[in-house]
């Protein structure tokens, strides 16, 4: 049996709950940062194919503004937070009350880059916080990192052992709300898990779904 094939939709729901606690956690961080309240939400988690998740992010070669992060302790991995430019500039604008900033123009401020890091180191650490508090094992994210590239380039670096025994990713779609922004101009990003082989196995064990 292919390993994806082993991953189940109980498996999805289970990590989609975790997603939301995190969420949760994630939310009131962002609202002390933003000193307004947000909301945050995981309305989708899935497995998708390399091909799917490269469709996702608009393509290989889309650029994109990436927070990265190795996962260390228990189980090994890969962890990336995704937006599309526009998404981060938007956030970004607001964050540091500059509304002509854009990644796009070089060179970029270290407060933004500064902003864009927090708040992945943000999101990804409650996410993990949360995976960790509901499988009771030792999970340690590294210091992020941040790039500006296409997606390609982003990712290719975490897909060279998970590529060994599966085509798979795990995609936890992630959508932040601000209280005083319109719906339609909410911050829609993607995380992409993606779990050295062996910890796949060591995850939904301990979460009683192997």
């Amino acid at each position: 049996m292919n390993f994806n094939q082993k991953i189940t939709s109980l498996h999805l729901d289970v990590l989609k709950e975790i997603g939301n606690i995190g969420a949760a956690h994630a939310a009131t961080a962002l609202s002390d940062l933003l000193s307004k309240k947000i909301d945050m939400q995981v309305p989708k988690v899935e497995m998708v194919t390399f091909d799917h998740m490269m469709e996702l992010a608009g393509g290989s070669e889309t650029v994109v503004v990436g927070v990265f992060l190795r996962i260390e302790g228990d189980i090994e991995g890969s962890m990336f937070f995704i937006l599309p430019i526009e998404q981060a500039n938007r956030f970004i604008r607001r964050l540091i009350h500059e509304d002509a900033f854009d990644f796009y123009k070089a060179p970029v401020s270290e407060l933004a880059l500064s902003a864009m890091q927090e708040m992945g180191n943000i999101l990804s650490g409650s996410y993990l916080s949360a995976l960790s508090d509901f499988t009771k094992l030792k999970i340690y994210p590294t210091v992020p990192g941040l790039s500006v590239d296409m997606f390609g380039a982003i990712i290719s670096t975490g897909l060279i052992e998970l590529s060994q025994v599966s085509d798979h990713v795990i995609v936890i779609n992630t959508s932040i709300f601000e209280e005083d922004i319109a719906v339609e101009e909410a911050t829609h990003g993607h995380f992409f898990l993606l779990p050295d082989p062996d910890s796949f196995a060591t995850i939904f064990k301990a979460l009683g779904v192997s």
